[in-house]
């Protein structure tokens, strides 16, 4: 027991008028090994109440992260106190630095108070797909400082905060799972027009993304330089990849329109001549 003692009394490191024992690594190695089992056990609290009651998902990892940050905070805080650093001189000491240091991180500070806002309110959630800056992302991650997001090109990429919570931001999954999207085309004109507004129609009920086939619609919106306008109307589930459903009703519409005869005109742009007045020029 005595050469216990003297082991853990032993003195490791002298800053100043602290000493920083072996007790003293211990203890802090303790609590940082407690913290982490803490959260292990909440985490999986949470996430196995989110899988029996339902909850959405985004929520549950919303008050995770909140509960982790505190939890955290708290943790830090007893480590440095029990090194023998109190945070309130520390602070206190070092108050025109801090101030200093502030001005330099307006930015990464306002980045963390737009975490918080985004992990308290909820607005947004994980596998949420925003439209932002005119890109679609996909939400992975919702941080205290950034956010981890997946573009349609499966690129990663991180997101600071306040560009989401200080921006116009679209969330496609807010409000519904469906959501309608359109198809825009031109026809040649002479054309039939209920002819092509059905084969526009079966064209999107073809493809298996369709969502509420009753619902697909096409139109004739307006009468082009050198078409007919047409716009295909449908909606669907598949928000994020929408694109290549897209691309791939496109391909349809072009086959159907091929086996129909219906024809899709080039850009025409008629010349006319005064020979008159070249006359007149050159005589």
């Amino acid at each position: 027991m005595e050469t216990l003692n003297k082991f853990l009394d032993f003195n490791l490191l002298t800053v100043a008028e602290h000493k920083i024992r072996v007790f003293t690594l211990l203890t802090v190695l303790i609590i940082f090994v407690v913290t982490k089992i803490v959260l292990w056990i909440i985490r999986k609290t949470l996430f196995r109440k989110h899988k029996k009651a339902q909850i959405d998902v985004g929520n549950t990892y919303a008050i995770f992260q909140i509960i982790k940050y505190v939890i955290w905070t708290v943790a830090i805080i007893y480590m440095l106190d029990t090194v023998g650093l109190k945070v309130t001189v520390l602070l206190a000491g070092s108050a025109a630095l801090l101030v200093g240091v502030g001005l330099g991180l307006q930015q990464t500070f306002n980045d963390f108070i737009s975490g918080i806002i985004l992990l308290s309110e909820r607005t947004i959630r994980l596998n949420d797909i925003l439209q932002l800056d005119g890109e679609i992302i996909k939400i992975q991650e919702i941080g205290l400082r950034t956010s981890l997001g997946l573009t349609r090109d499966e690129i990663s990429i991180i997101i600071p905060n306040s560009l989401i919570t200080s921006n116009k931001v679209i969330n496609w999954s807010h409000q519904s799972m469906k959501t309608r999207f359109k198809i825009r085309v031109g026809v040649a004109y002479g054309s039939d027009v209920d002819l092509v507004i059905k084969v526009l129609e079966e064209s999107a009920m073809e493809h298996p993304a369709i969502f509420d086939r009753q619902s697909v619609d096409a139109r004739l919106v307006d009468f082009g330089n050198s078409s007919l306008d047409f716009e295909l109307l449908f909606f669907s589930q598949n928000i994020f990849r929408i694109e290549k459903v897209k691309a791939e009703i496109r391909r349809i519409i072009n086959r159907k329109f091929i086996e129909n005869n219906i024809t899709i005109p080039f850009p025409q742009v008629d010349v006319h001549f005064d020979r008159d007045n070249d006359k007149k020029q050159f005589s």
